[in-house]
């Protein structure tokens, strides 16, 4: 591949990541935080490589959001600190979790739940450390956390705040509720609550003696249209504002121009009975995430906005016309077509490597790490 100038000559199925749009949105997001004067902690889930931490971070390499190990020891190893693994503590990977708590100046760990601070406890860090802990609260969104409204989340908090060795650092919510939202108006009702049940929850903290706390919320579309209550959190974390996708446009967080990122893929067949062409994307270069529910399938093809990506098995593509009769000229075997995935974080899973490209000019590959 390292002879390819441009995107347009790649061997498909590819990806292709538009560096200066990935510039833009990471700027972006810096600017809205620097704005409210709230700490941005970004999150590495989506693209899970060295060079777009790197402007996620601005060249800190401090101060990150990893969602799985393989994430955590990836960036540990490549001179970055400060990393939160955002995930409820796994038993299996304690040891682990303690290796690099003890290498690191600082990797936090998150827990929801007694057991897991047990867990912490029969395990004491060398060299005099302590656990950094942060404590998952759930703000309405239903998936990990305490919910903010039992007394459990105190209680919890406070056991983890007395327990000695371990530390207390943070307390993390993630408004994934966001992504039910359709439009600005509904994104910030969805940030303005959970920011508000957040700060609440801080408040208990420091009525029952519990200081210096962190607090920090995130999902890209709370991010991307923050309400200025937010200002009083210490962090905000999101994560796929720097690809952005054609779900967090349908969501209201960007413009369809915002999105950085594409699978290129060629037509490999024409089947004019049928009225389809075949491209050779499956769902191993797209993902089946999204479910098919766009009036386009499963993508939207670029320049294209009458055909439709109807189907996918493992290396082959469906494609139709939304109404009426293909114009099979107009695809010739051989031509590309351009996908907008309908989620950035999925499809970027499917891909070994990103051709990262400005203006169609191939400038760069990044490699993500993959695994647990």
């Amino acid at each position: 591949m390292a002879s390819v100038e441009f995107i347009k000559d790649l061997c498909t199925p590819a990806l292709v990541v538009d560096l200066d749009k990935v510039k833009r949105n990471a700027e972006g997001m810096k600017e809205r935080c620097q704005k409210l004067q709230v700490q941005l902690r970004p999150h590495m889930k989506t693209h899970k490589t060295l060079e777009c931490a790197d402007i996620m971070t601005g060249g800190s390499r401090r101060c990150i959001v990893v969602s799985t190990l393989a994430e955590a020891s990836f960036y540990a190893d490549n001179g970055y600190d400060d990393i939160l693994y955002a995930y409820p503590l796994p038993f299996d990977k304690v040891e682990r979790c303690a290796e690099l708590s003890e290498r690191l100046s600082l990797f936090h760990v998150l827990l929801d739940n007694t057991l897991a601070l047990q867990e912490l406890k029969k395990r004491p860090l060398k060299q005099g450390k302590v656990w950094s802990v942060w404590m998952k609260l759930d703000c309405d969104n239903g998936r990990a956390g305490v919910p903010h409204y039992e007394p459990a989340a105190l209680q919890l908090a406070q056991e983890i705040w007395q327990t000695e060795g371990v530390e207390l650092t943070g307390v993390y919510a993630h408004c994934g509720n966001t992504y039910s939202c359709q439009g600005e108006e509904q994104i910030k009702a969805v940030a303005q609550q959970t920011t508000t049940v957040t700060l609440q929850f801080m408040d208990k903290l420091k009525a029952a003696g519990i200081h210096s706390t962190k607090s920090s919320i995130g999902s890209t579309p709370s991010c991307s249209h923050p309400v200025p209550d937010m200002a009083k959190l210490s962090e905000v974390h999101p994560g796929n504002y720097v690809f952005y996708d054609v779900q967090q446009s349908l969501i209201g967080s960007c413009r369809l121009e915002d999105v950085a990122v594409r699978v290129l893929t060629r037509v490999i067949g024409h089947y004019p009975r049928r009225n389809q062409l075949l491209v050779d994307c499956g769902w191993t270069a797209l993902s089946h995430d999204g479910g098919g529910r766009l009036p386009t399938g499963y993508a939207i093809i670029e320049g294209h906005p009458e055909l439709k990506l109807l189907s996918m098995t493992q290396e082959h593509g469906r494609v139709e016309p939304v109404s009426g009769k293909l114009d099979f000229k107009q695809f010739p075997l051989g031509s590309l077509l351009t996908l907008m995935p309908y989620h950035a974080c999925a499809t970027a899973m499917m891909h070994p490597v990103y051709f990262v490209h400005s203006k169609g000019k191939i400038v760069d590959t990044w490699k993500p790490t993959r695994g647990w």
